[in-house]
C-alpha cells in the first residue's frame, strides 16, 4: 500500500497561486502509473497526497527560497 507525499510551493501555478487541480490531477495520475509500471503496486491502493507549502515556509540552501532564487538569478 504505498503512500506518497509530493510537497510543492504555491507559486508558480498558472494564477501565480500554485499548480491547478489538473495539475495535481495529472501529479497523481503519473506518481500512481510509475509505482505501478514499475513497482507492480496496484492503483486501488495507492495513495497520494500533495501538499501545498508557502513560499515564505520554504527554504533552500540554507536560505528562505525567495531570497535563494534572488541571488540565483
Amino acid at each position: 500500500m504505498p503512500y506518497v507525499n509530493i510537497k510543492v510551493t504555491r507559486e508558480g501555478g498558472p494564477d501565480g497561486n500554485g499548480p491547478s487541480a489538473d495539475q495535481k490531477a495529472q501529479l497523481i495520475t503519473g506518481v500512481t502509473g510509475l509505482l505501478q509500471d514499475i513497482l507492480g503496486k496496484n492503483p486501488a491502493t495507492t495513495f497520494v497526497v500533495i501538499d501545498e507549502v508557502r513560499l515564505e515556509d520554504w527554504g533552500v540552501g540554507g536560505l528562505p527560497v525567495q531570497e535563494y532564487q534572488r541571488k540565483a538569478q
